[in-house]
């Protein structure tokens, strides 16, 4: 086995022990963060299920940034659609056999590539060219986007100019899935690509990447507005309640 080889598993093997438990980690804190205030943001629905419906719209269409600003929502939802899309083509890399919805996905990935660029791309000029956004955009949030817009160009690189051997890097893959290592290609834009995915891996749980999962945590979302109906106690506060 080469030192290639021995550093991008090791690197790999790092990058998702990271990332599952700096994510399990965070996810543990955002659980038992008191809420002690009702704040939902009117209008808000009254009921349970009402909220459910509210989250589901939130995470599949962005209402709420459809609301705030049509062009940030435009680019904005077609990245997170696009890199859907781009990830469940992936799973080819980590299944044999392929399932069928991943197969019939693959040209429809090869387009959502191209889109996840473009829509990185809209989204990072909005940082430089809308004054307000510009103002309050931070070096991490420039480095976050063109992280991401390395490895988006990275993978269309290797789709479209220079192209490696996809079936030596599925044995790679599955060859850390089954702990049983096969030799990665040597090639420069590969190499890159999976460095760079392996970083994003280990920064994402310290990353603004986390209004993924801290969307469900957010109490201006999550509550129903009854105030009225029912008192709100948050749980450090019920615990005093109880005190004798």
């Amino acid at each position: 086995m080469s030192m290639l080889t021995l550093g991008y598993a090791l690197l790999l093997y790092v990058a998702t022990g990271v990332l599952v438990v700096g994510l399990s980690l965070k996810l543990r804190s955002y659980i038992k963060t008191p809420a002690p205030l009702k704040i939902p943001t009117t209008p808000a629905p009254t009921t349970v299920a009402g909220v459910g419906w509210r989250m589901a719209r939130e995470a599949v269409l962005f209402e709420s940034l459809f609301k705030s600003s049509k062009w940030t929502w435009l680019f904005g939802w077609a990245f997170h659609v696009a890199l859907l899309l781009v990830v469940l083509r992936h799973l080819r890399y980590f299944q044999e056999p392929v399932w069928l919805p991943v197969v019939l996905i693959q040209p429809v990935g090869t387009i959502a590539g191209i889109a996840l660029v473009a829509a990185l791309g809209a989204l990072w000029a909005r940082r430089w060219l809308v004054d307000r956004v510009r103002y309050i955009s931070t070096p991490s949030d420039h480095l976050m986007l063109a992280l991401l817009l390395a490895i988006g160009l990275s993978g269309l690189g290797m789709r479209f100019v220079v192209h490696t051997d996809i079936v030596a890097v599925k044995g790679f893959i599955l060859g850390l899935l089954r702990f049983d290592w096969q030799a990665l290609p040597a090639d420069p834009l590969l190499l890159a690509h999976l460095a760079l995915v392996g970083l994003l891996m280990i920064i994402f749980p310290i990353s603004k990447l986390l209004h993924a999962p801290g969307l469900f945590f957010s109490p201006t979302r999550n509550q129903a507005d009854n105030a009225r109906e029912v008192r709100h106690i948050s749980a450090w506060a019920g615990a005093l309640d109880k005190r004798p």
